[in-house]
């Protein structure tokens, strides 16, 4: 009757959702360090 079950797990998703924040922090500090360096460099 029922064939499709999801079943969630909170530590998964917390875990999950943890890695994207830093991940997407990272990047962004990553770009923003990137940029001031390019424009110290053609200072």
């Amino acid at each position: 009757m029922f064939d499709n079950i999801i079943q969630l797990s909170e530590d998964l998703i917390k875990h999950d959702l943890k890695d994207l924040v830093r991940s997407s922090v990272e990047e962004t500090l990553n770009a923003l360090l990137d940029k001031e360096a390019d424009e110290f460099i053609n200072a």
